[in-house]
């Protein structure tokens, strides 16, 4: 049996997270033989531990093979002690009458100090994702300050897996296909209404997606459906994404530890200047993962049409930016 990791995860009582502990604890994340401590942060409210502990009840009536121990913390300084794989998923939600710039702010207090522990306290290997919603700054906000304590920024991602696995269903749904046959989705920039899922270089088991589509389904029908999906979904359901955000968050953290095989997925890193997206943004990419890292996918062609959509949802990024340049300083 291999030692065991430590898997953290934030807003630990909540429903995305519900879902999320059972999927790691099954083996979903690090696959069948990986054991994991897993550490649950929550915030320091006794009504929300409590609820908590009936979790790890949970957990343990399912005498899972592969959880070593579950622990519960409400510290993120010893919440991240030892910690391998954090999935940062409790955020400030928006409220009414709030300011985007005001939920920036709040969250800026929340993902800040996360970051700085991560820094202090977690693996000096670890790699994080930020699921917490708007995740993209989130992700820049705990980036910048896990890089004050030693951490290279790219060891934090913001999530955009949930958009991609969107636009894979999406576009199998339209042509007929399975989704494992298609390949070469990208989401591109923030994880908003704003973001572009590009299928310019998709195929469709094995043809060009584009041959079989047409333009007016691909702007009318398939972008605003992928940009508003989480919207239509609160509107069915009367609650937000939870177990399709978790399973993205599985997706993501595996392909990244484990490698993509090759394929193609949609993450959200430090921009580095990759496809004129100038560096200080956490931006959504098609990567590669190989040996626990990961690669922008280089020298894809942009049409003007996708160039256009890519500089929207970069400008949103740089005004969230603009908003909290303060607490980056």
């Amino acid at each position: 049996m291999k030692k065991p990791v430590k898997v953290a995860i934030t807003g630990a009582a909540g429903q995305i997270a519900y879902s999320l502990i059972f999927r790691v604890a099954s083996g979903s994340l690090l696959g069948p033989d990986q054991p994991v401590i897993l550490q649950l942060l929550e915030v320091p409210v006794p009504e929300v531990l409590e609820k908590l502990k009936g979790t790890v009840m949970e957990v343990d009536d399912c005498a899972f093979p592969l959880v070593h121990s579950v622990e519960i913390h409400s510290d993120p300084m010893s919440g991240f002690e030892g910690t391998d794989y954090a999935l940062l998923v409790g955020a400030r939600p928006r409220g009414p009458g709030m300011e985007r710039k005001d939920l920036l702010t709040a969250n800026g207090g929340i993902f800040g100090p996360q970051g700085k522990a991560l820094a202090a306290k977690a693996s000096k290997d670890v790699r994080a994702l930020v699921v917490g919603n708007p995740a993209n700054t989130n992700a820049l906000i705990a980036a910048t300050a896990a890089a004050k304590g030693g951490l290279d920024p790219k060891q934090i991602h913001a999530m955009v897996r949930l958009d991609h696995n969107r636009a894979v269903s999406q576009l199998a749904t339209k042509t007929g296909v399975h989704g494992n046959n298609i390949e070469k989705v990208i989401i591109w920039g923030n994880h908003s209404s704003t973001q572009y899922p590009d299928i310019s270089h998709t195929t469709v088991g094995g043809k060009a997606a584009k041959d079989l589509v047409d333009q007016n389904w691909i702007e009318k029908d398939f972008i605003p459906v992928v940009q508003q999906r989480g919207a239509a979904i609160i509107k069915a359901r009367g609650l937000s994404s939870a177990a399709s955000a978790a399973s993205a968050a599985v997706d993501h953290m595996h392909d990244w530890a484990l490698g993509s095989n090759g394929k193609w997925v949609s993450m959200g890193v430090p921009s580095d200047g990759s496809y004129g997206i100038k560096p200080g943004i956490v931006y959504g990419y098609p990567c590669i993962c190989k040996n626990g890292q990961y690669e922008i996918v280089q020298g894809l062609s942009v049409d003007e049409f996708s160039r256009a959509r890519m500089t929207i949802t970069e400008n949103e990024l740089r005004e969230e930016r603009a908003a909290i340049e303060e607490l980056l300083a």
